[in-house]
């Protein structure tokens, strides 16, 4: 396996035109259908684990019941979650803070005192409803929109594309198209002709985000700090490129 460095010097170096042609060759239309925003049913791939979603029986979810899903798992970067926040807060007039717009991701912690999220963890993932929805999703007549259109992450700008790189996330399960680095993941707009414009600006968000996502990892290596969980006021340590943090996005303060 390369090193991270090395995989981030081949982001750095892909070619957003080969890129905007595989999109092109593959195909996309965003149709608006809410798919990579809401939660999965547990036998869908993308969700969380089984048991991580809401438990009360009176919330309708689609057309169900919350207990049938799992919560929609998107990653964002730190410098994200704040621009989200701001969004919001323009949006909606009031104050949004860090556990508003984000949560750590739930895979590899389990439960601990009280029900929070208890162990470490290295990314993290947009908040989401009791029916496992982004909090930012909206519905209306059946057609999806979110409310953070303009400041929505880079995971959000690029789906259903990933690049094939180490380090770098494959979200929502395995690939069901590839044109060279380029992979789509399961979506209904898969297929549909695309624009050369909006080909080359989905590249370059693609390409954008395998950078960041290089440059996270690298900076979460670096940081990790195996002390960190003995000076969190709660159970849960997210390890970002920023440094350890607690739950709500508090940064845990070095010796």
């Amino acid at each position: 396996m390369e090193s991270l460095e090395a995989e981030l010097e081949r982001a750095r170096d892909l070619d957003a035109d080969e890129l905007a042609d595989a999109i092109e060759s593959i195909g996309f239309e965003c149709t608006r259908c809410g798919g990579c925003c809401t939660g999965y049913a547990p036998d869908e791939p993308g969700g969380a684990p089984v048991g991580e979603g809401t438990d009360d029986p009176d919330t309708d979810c689609h057309g169900g019941g919350p207990d049938d899903r799992e919560p929609h798992t998107a990653t964002v970067f730190p410098d994200e979650v704040r621009a989200v926040a701001d969004a919001a807060e323009s949006e909606y007039g009031e104050s949004y803070d860090w556990r508003d717009v984000a949560r750590p991701m739930p895979f590899g912690l389990s439960e601990g005192k009280d029900g929070e999220p208890a162990g470490e963890t290295f990314e993290w993932a947009l908040a989401t409803d009791d029916c496992g929805d982004c909090t930012f999703y909206e519905e209306t007549d059946g057609q999806g929109a979110c409310t953070v259109h303009d400041a929505r992450p880079l995971i959000c700008r690029t789906y259903p594309f990933s690049v094939a790189l180490d380090g770098t996330s494959q979200p929502m399960g395995e690939a069901v198209d590839a044109e060279g680095v380029v992979r789509a993941h399961e979506c209904e707009g898969l297929g549909r002709d695309i624009s050369r414009a909006d080909a080359e600006e989905l590249a370059a968000s693609l390409k954008e985000r395998a950078v960041r996502e290089l440059e996270e990892a690298i900076g979460v290596r670096d940081g990790y700090d195996p002390t960190a969980a003995e000076r969190a006021a709660g159970d849960a340590v997210v390890f970002d490129s920023e440094g350890p943090k607690e739950a709500d996005g508090t940064p845990i303060d070095g010796d």
